[in-house]
C-alpha cells in the first residue's frame, strides 16, 4: 500500500520540521504496512535534513528498507536533497536523475515531478528543460494534487529570470504560478505569488 500524499500533508509542516520529525516517526511506529512504513522513514530523514542533521538522516536511509517502488524513488529522492543541502550538487544530480528514471518506470508521476523540479534546483544551467520536462509530465496527469507542482515550477522559474534580472519574463512566470495556484495550490501559496508578482512588477 502506497503511502497517501493526503496524509503526508496532514503530518508535513516545513516551517517546523523537528515537529514534523516527531509527527512522522509516530506516524511510522503505528504504521503496520511495511511499504508505507519505509515510505515514512524516509520523510523521517527528510525532517532531519531540514533540521542539518545529515549524518542522522543518512543513518535512517541506509537502514529503509526498499520494499516497494515508491520507497525506492524516496530513498534516492531523499539522498539527492541531503546532498544537495550539503553543497554536493554533483552528487545531488545524478540520485535526482536516478529517482526521475525509476518513478518514470514505475509511472510514479507525483515523485518523478519532485525529482524533475529537484534537478531543476540542483542543476540551475539546464533548470529550464528540466522545468520543460516537469510540467510536459504534468500534462498528461488529472490529479490536482499532482498539479499542484505547476505552481513551484512556475515559482522556481521566474525567481530565476527574477535573480538573472529578465523582469520580464519573471511577471511572465509568476503569473503563471499565481493561476496554478488559483485552481490546485493552497491560500499561502497565492498569497506568495502575488508577493512576487508585486516584487518583479516592481522591479521591472
Amino acid at each position: 500500500m502506497a503511502l497517501s500524499q493526503a496524509l503526508l500533508d496532514e503530518l508535513w509542516d516545513f516551517g517546523d520540521p523537528a515537529g514534523s520529525e516527531a509527527r512522522l516517526r509516530t506516524a511510522a511506529e503505528a504504521e503496520t504496512d511495511a511499504a508505507t512504513r519505509a515510505e515514512l522513514a524516509t520523510q523521517v530523514a527528510r525532517a532531519l535534513g531540514l533540521q542539518e542533521r545529515y549524518a542522522d538522516a543518512e543513518a535512517v536511509l541506509s537502514t529503509t528498507p526498499v520494499t516497494s517502488a515508491e520507497a525506492a524513488v524516496r530513498v534516492a529522492l531523499e539522498r539527492g536533497r541531503l546532498r544537495n543541502s550539503a553543497g554536493d550538487a554533483g552528487a545531488a544530480i545524478g540520485l535526482f536523475e536516478l529517482a526521475a528514471e525509476a518513478a518514470a518506470s514505475a509511472h510514479l508521476t507525483f515523485l518523478r515531478v519532485d525529482a524533475l523540479h529537484m534537478l531543476a534546483i540542483a542543476d540551475p544551467e539546464h533548470a529550464a528543460e528540466w522545468t520543460a520536462c516537469a510540467l510536459d509530465v504534468l500534462e498528461g496527469t488529472t490529479d490536482p494534487r499532482t498539479l499542484r507542482w505547476t505552481v513551484s515550477l512556475h515559482s522556481n522559474a521566474g525567481w530565476a529570470h527574477y535573480d538573472a534580472w529578465h523582469t520580464d519574463e519573471a511577471v511572465t512566470e509568476f503569473e503563471r504560478a499565481r493561476e496554478a495556484a488559483v485552481r490546485w495550490g493552497t491560500p499561502q501559496q497565492v498569497r506568495w505569488a502575488d508577493e512576487a508578482l508585486g516584487e518583479a512588477r516592481t522591479a521591472g
